[in-house]
């Protein structure tokens, strides 16, 4: 006898007269608009410029969102091009399907671009949207509820969550591996900020953390789903996947610690004359005098400058 269980929607689309609202793209929304958010009081804390992360983010967010896709229909083709399926469906995206680490990977060089246009080193910008991609995660996991797709194996502890028959799916209560993967990213955006005040991560090492941080928790989580998936040596393809890139995360951080210690001071072109200038400073600039030099050592800019001939 079922005594406490989470409810799953009965359905995933709300209508406003003749516009769907989809709970799936909703999520999503929420956790783009808190990454862009947070990493910009990181990165105007750090000496940035605001506005500059979600310039950023014009461009890795839609080649995020490609690369996720991507990553989703290549791993689970059969799903949409084999026979008796339309592959039509690869294109719904709205209907759930998108692969983090494809995501990462192309938003990583949307991402790269928009650095280059403003002229800061992407490292630094990605320590900045650190945390705030894994509080992302969190939100957007919460799709996978409303969609009501991506749990775990059967289960009658007090948290199961209660699947309703459907297309592909059997009703009863299985283990929430959306809200068990959700409270994972929400405790690895707390540790990153408790990581980066406490050792002053930079070069990137933040981001590093993240990464390594989700890839502990996603291996886990995905032992204990039941959605179909390609296995290699009796492994899924995703946990294979998520032991590689946390080996890769785990060299950078500490061949980067080694090559470039401690964290870079960020100098990002006009972020100057973004700082707020004091009364005292300001009434000599009015006068047509030049401003005092400050004093204390000249903080290291993370562009460079032109040689001189």
């Amino acid at each position: 006898m079922e005594l406490a269980f989470i409810p799953s929607p009965s359905t995933g689309v709300i209508h406003l007269g003749p516009i769907p609202l989809r709970g799936y793209a909703f999520c999503i929304i929420i956790g783009v608009f808190v990454a862009v958010w947070y990493g910009n009081k990181r990165w105007v804390a750090r000496g940035g410029r605001s506005g500059t992360v979600a310039d950023i983010a014009v461009w890795a967010v839609p080649f995020g969102l490609v690369g996720g896709r991507l990553y989703h229909v290549i791993t689970d083709y059969q799903l949409y091009f084999s026979d008796g399926e339309d592959w039509v469906g690869a294109f719904k995206i709205w209907e759930g399907g998108l692969g983090i680490w494809g995501a990462v990977a192309l938003g990583a060089v949307g991402a790269w671009i928009g650095c280059r246009r403003r002229g800061i080193p992407l490292p630094a910008w990605a320590d900045a949207l650190a945390p705030g991609l894994a509080f992302a995660q969190a939100i957007g996991r919460w799709g996978n509820w409303f969609n009501q797709e991506l749990y775990g194996r059967p289960t009658d502890v007090p948290w199961a969550l209660k699947i309703s028959e459907g297309p592909n799916r059997i009703a009863g209560t299985y283990h929430p591996t959306f809200l068990y993967e959700s409270l994972w990213c929400l405790g690895a955006g707390f540790l990153i900020i408790w990581a980066d005040r406490r050792f002053k991560l930079g070069h990137g090492r933040a981001f590093a953390l993240y990464v390594a941080t989700y890839c502990v928790g996603r291996f886990w989580i995905e032992y204990m789903r039941v959605d179909e998936a390609h296995h290699i040596l009796g492994l899924r393809l995703n946990d294979w996947t998520a032991g590689g890139v946390f080996l890769l995360a785990v060299a950078y951080i500490v061949v980067s610690a080694k090559l470039r210690p401690g964290r870079e001071e960020i100098v990002e072109p006009g972020a100057q004359d973004d700082a707020p200038v004091s009364l005292e400073k300001k009434d000599v600039q009015d006068a047509g005098e030049p401003a005092e030099p400050t004093d204390g050592p000249k903080a290291e800019s993370v562009t460079s400058e032109p040689e001189k001939a």
